[in-house]
């Protein structure tokens, strides 16, 4: 299920960058060696710093940049206008946890093993973090989502610093000790500044992860006149929304801004994307992780670099499994045998046209796994919903109860899924089966890492985000 390889890149460039490009390999599998026994590995100039920024629980279509009516994100819109914006990108598993570590590592769900919030990864994996740091560079992560402590997700293994920013309590002044859109943009700054402020050689990949606007979707009064929004009564659900993400912008804003000052725009590769979307009611749903519908699974995607990405939209189904071995592909770094997305980069560039045919697959899962529930096969017993997407059509196979129920979306003309083409009875492709096997033999697999035993602190996070029945 794995995507496609990029083809070499530079292929018809002069002999001199080949020969440039020969000597930088020998010179980093020397340094990569060298790093095996404690050896300092000098930085390659070439690399430029990588800002990664992601945006818990946003869907694409809430973004003024992607077409929405209202001016919810002005900063992040003028990011996507400066870069390559992907038009069609879907989360692998609507679920925090799962989809971010998928986005690290470039595995699926069965396959790394974090199916669940508050359930770990399998240790010892290759990811884009690891790839990285043996490239010379400084890599860090700035978290501010319960779900992303290193304890429960094994993500701290992946970065040389893991810092969890949970400076007060976001929701009402009740439990979840996260932190909001400024609190963590402050601490992405104070970082940022102490690696220029000390003379850092090594590049940098720094992660800052935004929890807004993860419900309860507290209301910004203060920008709700921007928005056009009606001021009195209690505003609704997906009002509150929208304040959210008009919120987290102005804080990302503030976050990029001074991350210019600091660094040349020749010098960053900025990522924006989220971890996955959220339904605002549709389908008679609220929330996210235990369907696959549109909403849950569309989110936004943007890469930017001065002089080296062109502007422009890059169309075609896409997946933030895709993430890692793009990054790579735009240094010109090889990828890790275990990586399963493709690699973008050469489209990106405009030297290749977007793959034909392309297919994404995803899945979804029960949330967390309460202290009182059966640990036998929790992998196994918490799949939900399996489904494939193309650009003509979806097709999705939810499993409840030792039931399935399938169905067939012409997404051009059926774009919000009313409609399914099929019987729910009706056997779904070869395809679409071929990948339910798959999963299901991968979570047996995994159901053999040790899940770990939840703290009562972490239960109660877990329950009051939703993911504990």
């Amino acid at each position: 299920m794995g995507g496609r390889r990029a083809p070499n890149q530079n292929l018809n460039g002069h002999m001199r960058k080949i020969l440039y490009r020969i000597a930088l390999i020998a010179f980093f599998a020397l340094g990569s060696g060298a790093s095996s026994l404690g050896a300092s590995v000098a930085p390659a100039p070439r690399f430029p710093n990588i800002l990664l920024v992601t945006v818990d629980t946003l869907r694409a279509d809430r973004l003024s940049g992607y077409g929405y009516n209202k001016p919810t994100s002005p900063h992040i819109d003028s990011l996507l206008r400066q870069g390559a914006r992907f038009a069609e990108t879907r989360c692998v598993e609507p679920l925090t946890g799962p989809s971010l570590t998928s986005m690290l590592t470039s595995l699926y769900p069965h396959e790394h093993g974090a199916t669940r919030n508050g359930m770990a990864m399998r240790p010892d994996l290759p990811s884009l973090p690891k790839v990285l740091e043996r490239r010379g560079f400084r890599t860090a992560a700035l978290i501010s989502n319960w779900t992303l402590k290193k304890n429960l997700s094994g993500l701290g293994e992946h970065f040389d610093e893991y810092r969890e920013v949970f400076t007060r309590k976001r929701w009402f002044g009740l439990l979840n000790d996260e932190a909001t859109g400024e609190d963590v943009t402050e601490a992405a700054i104070r970082w940022l500044e102490e690696h220029h402020g000390n003379g850092e050689r090594r590049p940098f990949f720094t992660w800052v992860h935004y929890v807004e606007p993860h419900a309860p979707y507290r209301f910004h009064r203060e920008l709700s006149s921007k928005l056009g929004l009606k001021a009195g009564a209690e505003p609704p659900r997906s009002d509150r929304y929208d304040t959210e993400v008009a919120f987290v912008d102005a804080a990302i804003g503030r976050l990029l801004d001074r991350t210019r000052e600091l660094y040349p725009a020749e010098s960053l590769l900025i990522i924006f994307t989220s971890d996955h979307g959220e339904n605002l009611g549709e389908h008679g749903y609220w929330g996210h992780g235990r369907h696959l519908w549109e909403e849950n699974l569309r989110i936004p995607l943007s890469l930017t670099w001065k002089d080296t990405i062109p502007v422009g939209v890059v169309s075609g189904p896409s997946s933030n499994l895709d993430l890692a071995p793009t990054i790579l592909g735009l240094l010109g770094l090889p990828q890790p045998e275990t990586f399963q997305g493709f690699d973008w980069s050469e489209v990106i560039r405009q030297r290749s046209p977007p793959p034909q045919e392309r297919i994404t697959y995803h899945q979804a899962h029960k949330g967390a796994v309460g202290p009182n529930q059966n640990r036998d096969r929790v992998r196994r017993k918490g799949l939900l919903e399996v489904s494939q997407v193309s650009s003509r059509q979806k097709e999705s196979l939810r499993i409840r109860a030792g039931e399935e129920h399938y169905c067939l979306y012409a997404l051009p003309q059926d774009s919000k899924e009313r409609r399914s083409l099929v019987s729910s009875k009706a056997r779904p492709s070869e395809g679409l089966a071929a990948w339910l096997a798959s999963v299901q033999e991968g979570l047996e697999a995994a159901d053999q890492i040790p899940t770990l035993s939840l703290d009562e602190e972490s239960i109660e996070k877990l329950r009051s985000l939703g993911y504990l029945d």
